[in-house]
């Protein structure tokens, strides 16, 4: 074999490699998610400013959309990140929050009255204690569960965390659309978490370059 063919061949080989590595055979699951009637959450006053404007009413409509499972390899390459969860208006913003593990998520006061940020949940156990206007906590959520989130000032402020060991999974908008991109062909088990019920979850076969739709009516969950 000539230097020039040897050559030539370990270029194909190295093309083929990349190639084969390539994401480029990804899908994308979209869809709608169907909420029960949201309650109306009273407007109140702050509690540090009473007489003031009352704040505006929770948002309750977002969804997680998840995959109950993955492929091995997308827990390998799962990359820990930064994510921010504010305190405004005596509410934490966003009131829904998805993150993968080892995600550091950091909790700044952007109010003018003192907050504290706390949770029970066994995925995660914490307590930043109080701090004033201007301060941030953070704290990393080094395992995969739920963690609802609470401030021990303001009775009325609550929040969820959820925290996964793969990338796919997504946070509706306000209208219940979604869309988890770079989905490895196959067939999966598709669910999401919601407030305001339940739902079936069921099983979605993502295409190499294509697109599987999967809309969800949620059920109210029981008083």
């Amino acid at each position: 074999m000539t230097v020039a063919r040897a050559g030539l061949l370990i270029v194909a080989i190295a093309l083929l490699a990349g190639w084969q590595g390539a994401p480029r055979d990804v899908g994308v699951i979209r869809g709608h998610v169907s909420l029960p009637a949201v309650p109306v959450t009273p407007a109140r006053p702050s509690v540090a400013e009473l007489g003031s404007h009352p704040h505006e009413p929770v948002d309750r409509r977002r969804t997680v959309v998840y995959l109950e499972g993955a492929q091995r390899g997308a827990f390998e390459e799962l990359k820990p990140g930064r994510a921010r969860m504010d305190q405004h208006d005596e509410q934490f913003s966003p009131r829904v929050l998805a993150i993968t593990v080892g995600t550091i998520v950091d909790f700044p006061n952007s109010d003018k009255t003192f907050h504290n940020v706390f949770s029970l949940s066994r995925t995660r156990n914490f307590d930043l204690g109080r701090y004033p206007p201007g301060k941030t906590g953070a704290i990393r959520f080094d395992r995969p569960g739920f963690v609802p989130v609470f401030c021990d000032i303001h009775s009325h402020m609550s929040a969820y965390i959820l925290v996964f060991s793969h990338p796919f999974f997504t946070v509706s908008d306000e209208a219940g659309r979604y869309e988890i991109p770079n989905v490895p062909p196959g067939t999966y088990s598709l669910t999401l978490w919601s407030e305001l019920g339940r739902v079936t979850p069921r099983m979605v076969t993502v295409p190499p370059n294509g697109v599987a739709e999967a809309d969800f009516q949620v059920v109210r969950n029981a008083p």
